[in-house]
């Protein structure tokens, strides 16, 4: 199993949660490409932010509030 399967189907992806990972992980083990392209086929949204990596594993709005 690839190393972006496990994030995806890990509890808290499937459950609707949020993932997070570092960026150098995800570059380090896959891509972000490959990353985001699984977060799209499933309607999933992914956030950059301070070297990290969010995942949110719904396919509901996101409001960022300042």
């Amino acid at each position: 199993m690839s190393w972006i399967s496990q994030i995806f189907r890990a509890d808290v992806a499937s459950n609707g949660g949020v993932v997070r990972r570092s960026k150098k992980d995800v570059e380090k083990f896959s891509s972000m490409a490959e990353l985001i392209g699984e977060a799209k086929k499933q309607s999933y949204h992914v956030i950059e932010t301070g070297g990290q990596v969010v995942v949110l594993c719904h396919a509901g709005e996101v409001v960022i509030h300042a």
